[in-house]
């Protein structure tokens, strides 16, 4: 009633083509689509897409570490506003606490080495411009956040650099994206998460990504 060109689109080009590619899976898809979501803090749309998600295979306990990530990643208030949509899907759907994350869990492994190479040129770089953030950043980011188990440390990258680029972040993607290509994110499955954030966060930012994600891309070995 309101735009028919759009509910064409909706259902040809972007339900009925985008989301059939083969370059990632449903899951993997609704990943991304999640994140750009709730980074763009657009609550409204995430019942659906939540939906869709749960159908395709991501767990009511992912979804939940998705939503803290993003605290994170695109502020506190997206994730609240994320977390009040989620709750309604999930009583609509019987999910329980048994099927949400700890909150204080068992942390994986942390690469010592390459955390003390990270924190060493972060606190080189900001240590005497923002003290506090370079060591929240150590201290709650790296040491536990990106530890906690009940998100695959490749998913929580795709989220990360899904966000970063909703949000136009452009800045912070070369960082991330290696990580999460050195997390196991294919070239092919990166492309196809741009593709897929082009429709959910709009053209002008993926164009805006893509010369950073060529740089990676380029700078990485086959």
């Amino acid at each position: 009633m309101v735009a028919p060109a759009l509910e064409r689109y909706t259902e040809e080009t972007l339900l009925g083509g985008v989301w059939k590619r083969p370059g990632l899976s449903a899951r993997d898809r609704s990943i991304v689509t999640l994140a750009a979501l709730i980074a763009r803090n657009q609550a409204a749309g995430l019942p659906f897409y939540l939906g869709l998600a749960l159908d395709s295979g991501v767990q009511p306990r992912e979804i939940s570490e998705i939503i803290t990530h993003l605290a994170f990643y695109s502020g506190w208030g997206n994730a609240m506003a994320a977390a009040a949509a989620t709750r309604d899907v999930f009583a609509a759907r019987g999910i329980g606490g048994d099927q949400r994350p700890a909150a204080s869990p068992p942390l994986l492994p942390l690469d010592e080495a390459a955390e003390a190479q990270r924190a060493a040129r972060v606190g080189e770089q900001f240590g005497a411009v923002a003290p506090g953030v370079v060591q929240y950043t150590t201290d709650v980011l790296f040491r536990d956040l990106w530890l906690r188990p009940d998100l695959a440390p490749r998913d929580r990258s795709l989220v990360t650099v899904s966000a970063l680029v909703a949000n136009g972040q452009v800045a912070q993607i070369p960082y991330h994206l290696n990580r999460a290509m050195d997390n196991g994110l294919t070239r092919a499955q990166a492309a196809e998460a741009l593709t897929q954030l082009a429709f959910y966060a709009g053209w002008p930012n993926v164009f805006s990504a893509l010369p950073v994600a060529k740089d990676v891309f380029d700078k990485r070995p086959e």
